[in-house]
């Protein structure tokens, strides 16, 4: 990142010294060790004091110079923080000699403010996993399954095409049941072609999200990926269809698109959100789950960022990631207010009443009816009371996923001043880093993805398509942490003042007991999606898995 605009920009004389060794020294130490003493040492032929003519030789002052920085050096351990992003002092190398010694002192009080304290038994309590009940992925197909296999993969006279819209994650879930949808019908699946995206302007095709060429390797036993149609059907006009109804059958889509398809050669579908069943045949489920969590990969320039971000969080120790769901977009949406002030409840209001066509909540319902059926994203003031009844200590390290929040900075002050090693993308990212995604909201939710999967605990303030998949991806790499805010029961006791601290968080840890990602079967949720809760039909318990990889 960037060094802090407050550096002393006047022309003094600096030195660079590690910041490590600054902070072994006392500023008396340190002072004797750059300024000169005013008085004269008389020459002496003692061991430990210099000849008055070597005294003046450069090379002399050079060594011992050098024997000093190496022996500081050592006893450190070479222990140089090289996590730039996170440093105290941006400017510390290059500050003047007094001012190097005004900030030792500095340095000392900072070291003994930050000492963590030992961890309560709560504090240790919120970094722990859940048990996972030793659920391995396992994608074993049936015999029938890998018969049906050679015959489609050797299918010339089918192809689909598919039109994906939304944001990143819907855009994700359409790909998945794309591909399904290719198996039922025994056709070849043309790449995904991703609408342009009216809100965000993001004109990004399926190769610069995801590595093409690894979604193709994945699936080459399942389904034949192709980057475009073959010269022989290059002309044919595709028969469309827009009007796939909700959660549509195996047996649906065979009826009404099997002899179409057939006819025409070419298929093309559009609006595929929701449209293919959560109840597939077990082998259809674990397709499912492999496009998702293997074949879906991220293209690499996005992968490497996202990675490098993550690593800078976990230098430091255990991080939690947030998805907060706190832009002006997602309060018009909802149908509930942000809570901020008069003057920001009354903007959503009114874009609300010039757009009605935007909300996607239960129209018959207030603002309050849907806030106390849990129907509201969390705001920030919600997240940090419940983060602190949860045990999260005040030095957790917060990366927070998500776009611009309506009110900015205001919004985010109750978590930055109960938590305030509160970090996004932009803060961890050097100058120029993320200059290639700029103004690409698929690429820039790519990264809040991969930071977010890889930590040590997730937590979104709202449901939504992103936490969905953040589930599902977590419960199938072992059941990491994820906590599922229960607001339909936690907000009545949000709203009583009466009600002391310790017995607020006591029924806040109680109302999360099951919330922390631990294994859920299925079949327990009702037609919900394997790629969030995908035990049993992608996870078994068996020591070793014979997953797919």
């Amino acid at each position: 990142m960037a060094k802090s605009k407050k550096c002393n920009a006047k022309k003094q004389s600096y030195i660079s010294v590690p910041s490590q060794i600054i902070a072994t020294l006392s500023s008396s130490s340190l002072q004797s060790l750059l300024v000169p003493p005013k008085k004269k040492i008389k020459p002496s032929t003692g061991f430990f004091l210099c000849h008055h003519y070597s005294c003046r030789r450069p090379g002399v002052w050079l060594l011992a110079l050098f024997c000093f920085a190496l022996v500081g050096l050592l006893r450190l351990g070479w222990n140089v923080n090289t996590l730039i992003p996170f440093s105290p002092y941006p400017c510390l190398g290059t500050l003047s000699i007094p001012q190097l010694i005004d900030r030792v002192g500095e340095t000392h009080q900072v070291s003994k403010a930050t000492q963590s304290p030992p961890a309560s038994n709560s504090e240790s309590e919120f970094w722990k996993q859940p048990d996972g009940m030793d659920y391995r992925p396992c994608l074993e197909l049936s015999a029938e399954y890998k018969r049906a296999s050679k015959v489609i993969l050797n299918d010339r006279r089918k192809y689909l095409l598919v039109v994906v819209s939304g944001g990143l994650n819907q855009q994700r879930n359409q790909i998945v049941d794309a591909v399904v949808i290719a198996r039922i019908l025994g056709a070849a699946l043309v790449v995904p072609i991703l609408q342009v995206n009216l809100i965000w302007g993001d004109e990004s095709e399926f190769s610069d999200i995801f590595d093409f060429g690894h979604f193709k390797r994945v699936l080459d036993d399942d389904v034949r990926i192709l980057s475009s149609l073959p010269s022989s059907h290059i002309k044919t006009r595709p028969v469309e269809e827009n009007r796939t109804p909700l959660h549509a059958s195996p047996q649906w889509i065979r009826a009404h698109y099997l002899k179409r398809i057939k006819k025409g050669g070419v298929l093309l579908l559009r609006g595929l959100d929701s449209r293919l069943s959560n109840d597939l045949p077990p082998d259809l489920q674990k397709l499912r789950c492999k496009v998702a969590f293997q074949a879906l990969r991220f293209a690499l320039p996005i992968l490497e960022l996202g990675n490098k971000l993550a690593r800078r969080m976990q230098s430091k120790g255990p991080y939690l990631a947030l998805h907060l769901r706190i832009e002006k977009d997602v309060w018009v949406r909802t149908g509930c207010l942000p809570g901020l002030s008069k003057e920001y409840d009354e903007i959503i209001l009114n874009e609300r009443r010039r757009h009605p066509e935007l909300l996607t909540a239960r129209s018959n319902m207030t603002y309050h009816e849907r806030k106390l059926a849990g129907l509201c994203p969390l705001n920030a003031f919600e997240v940090t009371r419940l983060l602190k009844a949860l045990g999260a200590p005040r030095s957790t390290r917060i990366y927070w996923a998500g776009g611009e929040p309506l009110g900015g900075k205001e919004a985010l002050s109750p978590l930055t001043g109960e938590f305030p090693h509160f970090y996004n993308k932009e803060d961890l990212a050097l100058p120029g880093e993320l200059e290639p995604f700029a103004h690409k909201a698929s690429f820039m939710a790519a990264i809040d993805y991969i930071v977010s999967a890889e930590s040590d605990v997730f937590m979104p303030s709202h449901g939504g398509n992103m936490g969905h998949a953040i589930q599902g991806h977590r419960a199938y790499a072992g059941h990491k942490k994820y906590i599922t805010p229960n607001k339909r029961h936690m907000l009545p006791y949000f709203l009583n003042s009466s009600l002391p601290e310790a017995e607020f968080n006591r029924i806040i840890r109680e109302l999360h007991r099951e919330s922390f990602g631990q294994p859920e079967v299925r079949a327990s949720k009702a037609r919900r999606d394997v790629t969030k809760y995908p035990v049993p039909e992608c996870m078994c318990k068996r020591r070793a898995s014979n997953t797919t990889t």
